[in-house]
């Protein structure tokens, strides 16, 4: 268990927001904290306390005003702190290599994955191809929906009819080298983590998964190594006080 540390990009800026408020209509966001620093300083940051595998997030569709900026945040983020950090937001067979080749050690990929409500296998084969296995996250952040959790594309927007369970893990795992999850109804609102999508990564746990959404304790961060059974990694946003919240930085770097 490790914290996967976060650069989240919306309309060209470092911000933390409330992840199901997140809108393509006019790029609407509730924002938590909004960074006056680039992309670079975090980067940097990171890579001053050896943080290897977070993830850099682009949550402007490529059809923004905003998109080239947000993306010109991102490799400014890739080039800052090469193949230390993992980069998602739009990605697909087009583009994906020009990620790898900025430097990204992996690409995170929902929504050219999952295409009309399911699984497309010759996407999802097409890409793992192209970067390879070793180099794919598959982001299966979820949203929960009569008790039940699915997979949420289109920077959390839309539900698939794909249910988070060990039986979805099982069926993607051989196509990617890890798994990104956010609990989306949890994201952004300094509530505590979602415990039964906790348990369910924590008891599968075949190949790397990092968990976010929620955290906002120590007691927190204690609940997840319970019930992920220690197996999961984690990412920690709004709460550390590097955005504006009460958890230090240093102490969750140097302890996790």
């Amino acid at each position: 268990m490790r914290f996967r540390p976060c650069i989240d990009i919306h309309n060209g800026k470092v911000k933390q927001i409330v992840g199901s408020s997140l809108s393509d209509v006019k790029d609407y966001a509730s924002e938590n904290f909004v960074s006056e620093k680039d992309s670079a300083y975090f980067a940097n940051l990171y890579k001053k306390y050896h943080l290897r595998g977070g993830h850099i997030i682009m949550l402007n569709p490529t059809s923004s005003e905003y998109y080239e900026e947000t993306k010109k945040q991102a490799l400014l983020a890739l080039s800052t702190y090469k193949n230390g950090m993992q980069v998602g937001g739009g990605i697909n067979d087009r583009n994906a290599m020009e990620f790898i080749e900025s430097g990204a050690s992996h690409v995170i990929v929902t929504s050219f994955v999952f295409k009309n409500g399911k699984i497309n296998y010759d996407n999802l084969t097409k890409i793992s191809n192209i970067v390879g296995k070793e180099k794919l996250v598959l982001d299966l952040s979820c949203r929960k929906k009569d008790g039940r959790y699915y997979v949420v594309t289109d920077r959390w927007q839309r539900f698939t009819d794909e249910e988070v369970n060990f039986d979805l893990l099982n069926r993607l795992e051989k196509y990617c080298d890890e798994f990104l999850i956010h609990a989306v109804d949890v994201e952004g609102k300094n509530a505590g983590i979602d415990e039964k999508i906790a348990r369910i990564l924590g008891e599968w746990a075949k190949i790397p998964v990092t968990y976010a959404g929620g955290i906002s304790s120590q007691e927190d961060i204690q609940k997840l190594m319970e019930y992920g059974d220690s197996k999961i990694d984690f990412t920690i946003g709004s709460a550390l006080d590097l955005f504006g919240g009460q958890l230090s930085f240093e102490r969750i770097a140097l302890k996790w």
